[in-house]
C-alpha cells in the first residue's frame, strides 16, 4: 500500500466526517450526501494537489472481502433468532420470491420499453440488469427507522429481507452471468441454473451455521480476554465469507461444482455468534463489542458510499446519451418493486401463518428499497469484453448496464431515501401506541420524583444555594405532578395499559437482575439464556395485550435455534443426573432471587410514587402474580434440593465466594482509579483474589 493510498483514505475519513455533521444540520440521510460529496470530488482530484485521491477505489475485491463482512456481521449480530424465526416465511418470500418477481419483471419489461423508445437491447442484458438492481440497500432506510422509532417489527422484516436479499440476488447474478457468458442451453441451463441456485442458498446457510458453532466454541474457550474475543469475531466474519468463495471455486461432488452463498453464510455465521455465541463472550467485553462493531460500520459505511461517488463521477460514460433510457429504467424498477411487494405479501397475509403485514408497511417496503454499493459491485463483476448477440452499440454492455444503475442509485437516494421520513409521520408509524404513551408519562414520573430527591440531598449537603433550591424545587415538582396527573388520568381511561406498563417495567427489571446473577456466575450460560427467553415471550405478550403468564407453572418453548443445540447435546454431549440437578437447583434458585428483588423494588415504587397508578390497583395485581411466581419457584428449588445432598454446600459456597470476588473486584478497580496502587500491585492483587475465588 502506497503513501497516497494512505493519505487518500485519511483525507476521506476526514471528509466523512464533516459530511455527517453537515447530514445533521441538512436533515438528510448521511450516506446519500456521501454519494454526492464523492461525487464533488473527482472534479477536486483533477488539481495537481488532490490527485492522490484517486489512489485509493471501490474495487470488487476490496468491498466483496474487506467491506461487506463487516456491514453484514453488524447488521446480523443483533437480529434475535426468536423473533427471525416468528417472521420466517415474511422474510423468506421477501427475499426470494420478491426477488425473483422483481428481476424478471424488470429484464422482460425493459427489453420491451426500451425498444419501444428506440433503443432496443438484447434480452440476457436487461436479464443481467433485473438480477443485480434486485439487491436492497438498508443502511440509509434502516437509520431513519432507528431516528423515527417505526415498530420494531417492521424494521426487522426490512433489514431480515435485505441481509438475505442480498445473498439471493447475488447467487441469481451469477448464474445469469453465467449464462451470458456460456451461451443459452434450453432447459439443461434452467436445470443447471436452478440447481445452483439451490446449492448457494442452502449451501450457504449451512456452512454459515458451522462455522458460527465452531467460532463460538472458540470464543467460549478465550474467556475474561476482549482482545481475543473481539479479534474472533472480526475472523468469523471475514473468514466465512473469503471461505465460501474458496469453497464455490474449488468443490467439486459428483463431476457437479457446488457453489455456497459467501452473503448468506456470513449472515447466518454472525446471527449464530450473535444468539449463542453472545453469552459466551464476556460479560464486561460484550458492552465493548456492540460499540467497536457500530463503530467499525460507520468506517466501511463511510468509505464505501464515498467511493461511491467517486466511482461514479469517474466513470467513462456519457451519460447524456442514456438520459431517456436512464428515465425509463427508474420507473420500471419502482414498478417491478411494487410487483414484488404487494402480491406476495398478500399472499403471506392470506397463509395466516404469521401476524399480517399492514397496508401501510407495505407500502414502505415497496418505496423504501435503496440500491448501493452491492449493485455496484456486480456491474464490476461484469467483464469489459462481455458481448451479447444483437449489441451494435459503440459502448460495451458493461457500460451501459453500469449507466442504468447508477441512474437507479442517484434516485433512490436522492429522492426515496429523503422521502422515507415524511412518508413514516404521513402513516403515523412514528406515533406512541397507547402503551408507549403511559409508558412516557410513567417513566417522566419517575425520574421528575429521582431529580427532587437528589436535589434535596445536593441542598442538604451544600451542594446548591437555598434560592436556586427553592426554584428548581418548584420547577420540577410542578413537572411530577403533571406527569402523575397524566398517569392518573390514563388510568382513569384504560386502566389495562397501566398495568401492561408496569408489567414491562417489572420484566426489564427482571432482565436487569438476570444479568447481575450470570455475570456473577450464580447461572450457567444455558440457564441464562433460558429464563432470558422466557422473559422476552412474556415481554412480547404484554406488548401485543395478552396474558404475561398462562399459570404459573408454564414452560416456554425454544426457537428452532435452541432447540437444534438441545438435539446436539442430548446424541454428543452425556452428562452426569447429579450435574442436571445442580442445573435445574441453579436454574429455580435465581428465578427466585429475581423475582425477590423485583417485588422489593415494586414495593419501593408503592411507597414512594402513592397514587401514581391510579388506586394503586396495577401495583396490587403485578405484585400478587409475582409473588405467585416466587412460591412456585421456591418450592422447586426446595424440591430438587431435597435430592442433591452434599454438593449443594460446595454450590452455595462457590455463589456466596464468587459474590465477594466480585465485591473485591469492583473495589480494587476504584483503588486503581484513583492511583492508591500501581498498575503493577493491582495485578498481583486480582491474581490473588480470583485464584481465592476459585479455589473450592
Amino acid at each position: 500500500m502506497s503513501l497516497e493510498v494512505v493519505l487518500a483514505v485519511l483525507l476521506l475519513m476526514l471528509i466523512s466526517i464533516g459530511t455527517y455533521f453537515v447530514a445533521g444540520r441538512l436533515k438528510v440521510p448521511y450516506t446519500v450526501l456521501l454519494v454526492i460529496v464523492g461525487s464533488i470530488l473527482v472534479p477536486l482530484s483533477d488539481f495537481p494537489f488532490f490527485q492522490f485521491i484517486k489512489s485509493f477505489q471501490l474495487t470488487p475485491e476490496l468491498l466483496f472481502f474487506v467491506f461487506l463482512p463487516v456491514l453484514i456481521f453488524e447488521s446480523a449480530y443483533n437480529m434475535n433468532m426468536r423473533e427471525m424465526a416468528e417472521n420466517i416465511r415474511s422474510i423468506s418470500w421477501l427475499s426470494v420470491v420478491s426477488l425473483i418477481v422483481s428481476a424478471f419483471f424488470v429484464a422482460f419489461a425493459l427489453f420491451w420499453g426500451l425498444k419501444l423508445i428506440g433503443f432496443p437491447v438484447p434480452f440476457m442484458a436487461t436479464l443481467i440488469f433485473g438480477a443485480l438492481i434486485s439487491a436492497t440497500d438498508p443502511v440509509a432506510v434502516l437509520a431513519l427507522f432507528k431516528e423515527f422509532g417505526v415498530p420494531r417489527r417492521l424494521s426487522l422484516i426490512f433489514e431480515g429481507e435485505s441481509l438475505f436479499n442480498d445473498g439471493t440476488s447475488l447467487a441469481l447474478f451469477l448464474i445469469v452471468l453465467e449464462v451470458a457468458l456460456a451461451g443459452f442451453s434450453g432447459l439443461s441451463s434452467l436445470l443447471e441454473g436452478t440447481f445452483m441456485f439451490t446449492t448457494m442458498v442452502a449451501g450457504g446457510v449451512a456452512f454459515g451455521l458451522f462455522m458460527g458453532f465452531v467460532f463460538a466454541k472458540l470464543i467460549g474457550k478465550v474467556k475474561d480476554n476482549e482482545h481475543i474475543e473481539i479479534t474472533l469475531t472480526m475472523l468469523v466474519a471475514h473468514l466465512t465469507f473469503i471461505l465460501s468463495e474458496l469453497l464455490s471455486h474449488h468443490l467439486v461432488l459428483f463431476g457437479q461444482e457446488i457453489k455456497f452463498s459467501s452473503i448468506i453464510a456470513t449472515v447466518m455465521a454472525s446471527m449464530v455468534i450473535g444468539n449463542y455465541g453472545r453469552f459466551k463472550i464476556s460479560p464486561r467485553v460484550e458492552e465493548y463489542m456492540e460499540k467497536f462493531w457500530g463503530y467499525f460500520a460507520f468506517v466501511a459505511n463511510s468509505l464505501v458510499f464515498i467511493l461511491m461517488g467517486l466511482l461514479f463521477a469517474d466513470l467513462p460514460i456519457r451519460f447524456d446519451h442514456f438520459l431517456v433510457p436512464m428515465l425509463v429504467t427508474v420507473v420500471i424498477v419502482m414498478v417491478g418493486r411494487a410487483l414484488s411487494i404487494y402480491p406476495v405479501v398478500a399472499i403471506v397475509n392470506r397463509l395466516k401463518k404469521e401476524k399480517p403485514i399492514p397496508m401501510s408497511w407495505q407500502h414502505l417496503l415497496a418505496w423504501g428499497s435503496l440500491r448501493g454499493a452491492l449493485a455496484v459491485t456486480m456491474v464490476l463483476l461484469i467483464p469489459d469484453t462481455l458481448t451479447l448477440p444483437g449489441w451494435n452499440y459503440d459502448f460495451t454492455v458493461k457500460e451501459f448496464i453500469a449507466a442504468i444503475t447508477i441512474g437507479c442509485i442517484y434516485f433512490t437516494l436522492c429522492i426515496k431515501a429523503t422521502s422515507i421520513g415524511t412518508m413514516i409521520k404521513r402513516m403515523k408509524l412514528s406515533d406512541l401506541t397507547p402503551l408507549e404513551t403511559v409508558e412516557y408519562h410513567e417513566c417522566s414520573a419517575l425520574i421528575y420524583q429521582e431529580a427532587l430527591e437528589k436535589l434535596e440531598d445536593f441542598h442538604a449537603k451544600g451542594y446548591v444555594k437555598s434560592d436556586v433550591f427553592e426554584r428548581l424545587k418548584s420547577e420540577y415538582a410542578e413537572r411530577y405532578e403533571k406527569s402523575v396527573a397524566s398517569c392518573r388520568a390514563l388510568f382513569a381511561a384504560t386502566p389495562a395499559d397501566m398495568g401492561r406498563a408496569l408489567q414491562m417495567y417489572a420484566l426489564g427489571m427482571e432482565k436487569r437482575f438476570l444479568k447481575e446473577l450470570y455475570v456473577y456466575q450464580e447461572i450457567s450460560e444455558s440457564e441464562y439464556k433460558e429464563i432470558l427467553n422466557k422473559i422476552a415471550i412474556q415481554t412480547n405478550r404484554v406488548e401485543e395485550g395478552e396474558e404475561q403468564l398462562v399459570h404459573h407453572a408454564e414452560r416456554f418453548h425454544q426457537d428452532w435455534f435452541e432447540r437444534l443445540i438441545a438435539w446436539f447435546r442430548e446424541k454428543f454431549c452425556t452428562r452426569p443426573a447429579k450435574q442436571e440437578l445442580l442445573e435445574e437447583y441453579r436454574y429455580y434458585r435465581a428465578q427466585e432471587v429475581v423475582l425477590a428483588k423485583v417485588l422489593r423494588r415494586l414495593k419501593s415504587i408503592a411507597e414512594r410514587f402513592p397514587g401514581l397508578y391510579g388506586d394503586d390497583a396495577s401495583i396490587r395485581s403485578v405484585t400478587t402474580l409475582y409473588e405467585g411466581l416466587r412460591a412456585d419457584a421456591g418450592q422447586k428449588r426446595d424440591g430438587v434440593a431435597a435430592q442433591i445432598g452434599t454438593e449443594l454446600i460446595y454450590l452455595n459456597e462457590s455463589f456466596g465466594r464468587y459474590a465477594l470476588f466480585k465485591t473485591e473486584e469492583r473495589m480494587l478497580e476504584e483503588l486503581l482509579e484513583n492511583a492508591m496502587l500501581p498498575r503493577k500491585v493491582a495485578n498481583m492483587l486480582y491474581n490473588e483474589l480470583r485464584d481465592e475465588a476459585y479455589s473450592i
